[in-house]
């Protein structure tokens, strides 16, 4: 009984980190159409955040709580100067994002170096019979269910949500009726940014903070959207729970590696058999 809990937890926090891994590329790709290659950096900078902070003897809560705000400040930028002359132009703006995910990683492994950094993970652990169970990923678990509420009821039922679905269906219609496209482009990759720097900060003290991070989740949390589908946020709810099932199970059957193939091969045989994601079996929504 206390390993069947035990594993439980730990399969809810692999689908749920998948979610939140997933978030921010839900709102760039799935809901922009951007294929943002260098998403992985962007998690990145938000580990890096929550390094700087506990280096300088503040806690970790700090540095989750500032991470989202740097990343996004720092999308807002790369979407002015780089992003917003590349709408509409998807293999243009692969390369210029890829070209960006390689400038961010040598910039940080000039600044910071290219070791490999561990931040303490916080709250120390609970005993499950003869188990013990990180207190840690249970908040991750919590943290990551509400960052997609809370996505999820912004983009629903708020102003800005309103306007930034019709934007993306329809910009011309929403310029006419006083609002900026460009304005509304802005903030919603920079809401990508942030949430992307969130998961970045959560993972930091569980996977350790090194430049190339990124290219560890950037093929995973792009299979998760893809496999989602169009609607943004439950289409990647649906998709971290059963790839994320899929992997977790297999890697506490067998290894880690098979656990990715499993995942893989999930993902084949599900675009395979719903061309249009998992949202594909129900309509409306987001």
């Amino acid at each position: 009984m206390d390993q069947i809990a035990v594993t439980a937890i730990g399969v809810l926090f692999a689908v749920s980190t998948l979610a939140l891994l997933a978030l921010g590329l839900a709102i760039i790709f799935g809901m922009m159409g951007v294929l943002n290659l260098a998403q992985g950096e962007f998690l990145m900078l938000g580990a890096y955040t929550v390094l700087v902070t506990t280096s300088h003897g503040l806690s970790v809560w700090v540095g989750i709580l500032l991470a989202p705000v740097v990343v996004g400040a720092i999308g807002v930028v790369f979407e002015r100067l780089i992003i917003r002359f590349l709408y509409g132009r998807p293999l243009d703006t692969m390369l210029a994002t890829w070209g960006l995910s390689l400038a961010l990683v040598g910039a940080v492994t000039l600044i910071m170096g290219p070791t490999t950094e561990g931040v303490g993970t916080p709250l120390g652990s609970i005993e499950i019979g003869r188990y013990g169970f990180s207190v840690y990923r249970l908040v991750v678990i919590a943290i990551s269910v509400g960052a997609v509420l809370v996505t999820y009821f912004v983009l629903r039922y708020t102003r800005f949500g309103l306007i930034a679905r019709a934007t993306m269906q329809a910009p011309r219609l929403v310029a006419v009726s006083g609002v900026e496209p460009r304005l509304v482009y802005m903030w919603t990759f920079g809401c990508g940014a942030a949430l992307a720097g969130l998961a970045g900060a959560v993972m930091a003290p569980l996977t350790g903070v090194v430049p190339s991070m990124g290219l560890a989740f950037i093929a995973k949390i792009f299979i998760t959207v893809m496999v989602g589908g169009s609607t943004v946020l439950l289409g990647t709810a649906a998709s971290a729970g059963v790839l994320g099932l899929v992997e977790s199970a297999t890697s506490y059957a067998s290894t880690p590696i098979y656990g990715q193939v499993a995942m893989l091969t999930m993902a084949l045989i599900l675009l395979r058999l719903l061309p249009n994601g998992m949202s594909g079996l129900w309509r409306g929504g987001l």
